[in-house]
């Protein structure tokens, strides 16, 4: 299925978000708080995840994105990224089959060639495994940069235009890493930090964006839900004004 962007075209609104994209900051400094190791603060984000899951697929939220590693996070000490790969690859061990036998769709997306071939192959086996299901789309984005994302895109449409030199939103979007999936309603950042950080930067353009100061360890349903109560009463406009909304409603 192919998605328009929000740019050139308006979506529906929905009350509950059909995308909801996610930074899951503030691991390290869970763990730092009380005096425990940076990995901990990640072994216990992961649990976190499995939270944000079930309330996705219970609340009939579409699709989830989160923000795992970025093209960034190789500049953190080297031991603190040996354990994040590591934790990925359990957490695929472990993860993937419940995942498909509750009709998950999982997908990885970033510039996969720097990770070695076992957790590759781990992450080309998951996504086959669950391609064929139905029911939430959770999508990891792993040394995944919005910068890289939009020059590869760029990349791919030229090779698919030769001789081109004028191209359009539409020729570039099917080349996104994101391509499958309709740009996010609801951005979620926890962690306090109030910055993109060079996620999904062409598919974010009309998200509605959400900030906590709650550390990703600790976000829980009842955040989750004040996140989605914060989305429920934003007015989006894509540009049109708030009579032209009210018209259309009446």
């Amino acid at each position: 299925m192919k998605y328009t962007s929000s740019t050139t075209a308006v979506p529906e609104a929905n009350k509950v978000p059909r995308h909801v994209a996610i930074i899951m900051d503030g691991n390290g400094r869970w763990a730092t708080k009380r005096f425990l190791p940076r990995v901990a603060g990640h072994v216990k984000g992961v649990e976190t995840v499995r939270t944000v899951v079930e309330a996705c697929v219970t609340r009939g939220v579409e699709y989830v994105t989160l923000f795992a590693f970025s093209s960034e996070n190789w500049r953190r000490p080297e031991e603190e990224v040996s354990l994040l790969m590591r934790l990925f690859v359990t957490a695929l061990e472990r993860e993937v089959a419940k995942m498909h036998a509750n009709n998950i769709r999982l997908k990885v997306v970033g510039d996969l060639t720097r990770f070695n071939d076992k957790l590759r192959q781990m992450i080309a086996q998951a996504e086959r495994k669950t391609a064929n299901n139905t029911g939430l789309t959770v999508t990891v984005c792993a040394n995944y940069g919005g910068r890289w994302d939009i020059m590869q895109a760029i990349g791919k449409m030229v090779a698919a235009h030769p001789g081109a030199t004028d191209f359009s939103e539409e020729q570039l979007a099917p080349h996104l890493a994101m391509a499958y999936a309709p740009e996010p309603d609801l951005f979620i950042r926890t962690g306090g930090e109030e910055r993109i950080s060079n996620f999904l930067l062409w598919q974010l353009a009309y998200t509605e964006l959400y900030f906590t100061d709650t550390f990703w360890p600790d976000f829980s349903d009842e955040q989750f839900d004040k996140a989605i109560a914060s989305y429920q009463h934003r007015e989006r406009r894509f540009g049109r004004t708030g009579d032209q909304l009210a018209e259309k409603t009446n």
